[in-house]
């Protein structure tokens, strides 16, 4: 299943809404060159993975990547709306403690808010 990426914006955060499979290849490659896009022009990216019923090691790579680049940057990513895979392998690879994650798109907004 390809990926899907759907970009809005949402307060001035950028709501990026991946429907598919983040894998090694062309998946993640297309989400990371999403990612560098937006990031171009947005501080705040919330990352909404309610779509997303799999990520393989590739993937997880690349949103690492990603969120310390945008980090190193200045910018923030917020995770929002993870499956129980999902957040089981953010959980099992320790990176639950890295990415700050909300339980919907509007958490996640709403939390960029709060800390301005």
């Amino acid at each position: 299943m390809s990926l899907k990426i759907e970009v809005k914006d949402v307060e001035g955060v950028a709501v990026l809404s991946c429907h598919g499979n983040v894998i090694f290849g062309d998946e993640s490659a297309a989400l990371r060159q999403k990612l560098r896009d937006v990031l171009g022009s947005k501080r705040k990216v919330v990352l909404d993975l309610s779509g997303v019923s799999y990520i393989d090691s590739g993937g997880l790579g690349m949103l690492v990547g990603a969120y310390s680049s945008a980090r190193a940057a200045g910018s923030d990513i917020k995770l929002a709306g993870l499956g129980q895979r999902v957040r089981d392998l953010l959980q099992v690879t320790k990176l639950v403690t890295v990415f700050e994650s909300f339980g919907n798109e509007a958490q996640a907004v709403a939390a960029f808010r709060s800390h301005a």
